[in-house]
C-alpha cells in the first residue's frame, strides 16, 4: 500500500521498519542485558538478524514487480517447505500424519494460486522482471526458514528483545549505505503514505515478536504454515485496496490454505490438551 500510494521504494521501507526496532535497546539497557547478546551466541544472533533482513528485503522488492498476493504466496510457500526439509535434515524432528496433511494441503493451495500466473509469463523484459520477482519471493521464504532455524538454536534470557534490536541494527547498517549509493532517497509525499509506512513499522514489529515467540513453541514448518493466513490477507488487500485482479484460482487456493491451517491448528491443540491431561 505504501508503494502504491507514493511509489515508496523497498529500501526506504525497510529502513523505516528497522527504525521501529531500535527503541528496544532501552529495554535491554533497563534490564542490564548486553545489546548484542552474550558473546558465545552473538554470531548466531547477528546471522539470524541478517537472514531476516534479507528475507524482508526480497519480499518488499518482489511486491514491486508481481502482485502482492502472489509474492506473499510464493514467500510463505517456500518458507514452509524449506522449514520442513531443514528441520527433518538438521534437527531430525518428526511430523505427524496430520501435520504432513496440513503442510501438503497448504502447499497445494499455494500452487493453485501461483500456477496460472507462472504459466502466462510474457516474453521479453516484462516477463524477465516478473520471473525475477517470483525468484526474490522464493529467496525471501528460504531466508525466513533459515532464520527461524537459527533462532531455535539461541537460548539465553533476553533472546527475543536482543534479536529484535539486532534486526533493526543490521538492517540499518546494510541498507543506509545502499540508499545513497544506489538511488536518491525518497520520503513519503502525503499523510496517507506516512500512515502506511507507520502501520508497516508497527505491525511488522508485532509480527516479528509473535513469530519469534511462536517458533520456540512449535515446529518451524507449522509456524510458517499458519502464517499462510498472510496470503489471504494479501489477496484481500490486493482486490479491495490496490484494485488488482484476483482470479478464481486465487480464491480456491486461499480456501485450501485456510483448510490446511485449520487441520494443523486442530492437531496441535488436541496434542497439547492430551499432554495436559496426562500430566
Amino acid at each position: 500500500m505504501a508503494y502504491q500510494a507514493s511509489h515508496f521504494p523497498s529500501l526506504e521501507l525497510l529502513i523505516c521498519r528497522c527504525l521501529f526496532h531500535l527503541p528496544i535497546a532501552l529495554l535491554l539497557k533497563l534490564r542490564g542485558d548486553p545489546l548484542l547478546g552474550p558473546p558465545d551466541v552473538r554470531g548466531r544472533a547477528c546471522l539470524h538478524a541478517l537472514l531476516n533482513v534479507l528475507s524482508i528485503g526480497c519480499a518488499y522488492s518482489a511486491v514491486q514487480v508481481v502482485p502482492a498476493g502472489n509474492a506473499a504466496t510464493v514467500r510463505k510457500g517456500s518458507s514452509t517447505v524449506c522449514s520442513a526439509l531443514l528441520a527433518l535434515c538438521l534437527e531430525s524432528q518428526r511430523l505427524s500424519g496430520y501435520d504432513w496433511c496440513g503442510l501438503l494441503g497448504s502447499t497445494l493451495g499455494l500452487i493453485i494460486i501461483v500456477g496460472p500466473g507462472l504459466g502466462t509469463l510474457q516474453e521479453g523484459t516484462t516477463g524477465l522482471y516478473t520471473a525475477l520477482g517470483y525468484v526474490l519471493a522464493f529467496l525471501g521464504g528460504l531466508a525466513l526458514s533459515l532464520g527461524l532455524l537459527v533462532y531455535r538454536s539461541l537460548d539465553f534470557p533476553s533472546c527475543l528483545p536482543t534479536v529484535a534490536f539486532l534486526f533493526g541494527l543490521v538492517g540499518l547498517v546494510g541498507s543506509v549505505p545502499g540508499l545513497f549509493m544506489l538511488q536518491t532517497p525518497v520520503l513519503p509525499k502525503d499523510p496517507l503514505s506516512w500512515s502506511c509506512v507507520g502501520a508497516v513499522g508497527i505491525l511488522a514489529l508485532v509480527s516479528f515478536v509473535c513469530v519469534s515467540y511462536a517458533v520456540t513453541k512449535a515446529h518451524p514448518a507449522l509456524v510458517c504454515a499458519v502464517l499462510h493466513s498472510e496470503v489471504v490477507v494479501a489477496l484481500m488487500l490486493q482486490y479491495y485496496v490496490l484494485y488488482e485482479t484476483v482470479a478464481p484460482s486465487d480464491i480456491m487456493g486461499a480456501g485450501v490454505v485456510l483448510g490446511s491451517i485449520a487441520i494443523i491448528t486442530a492437531q496441535n491443540l488436541s496434542c497439547e490438551r492430551e499432554g495436559q491431561v496426562e500430566e
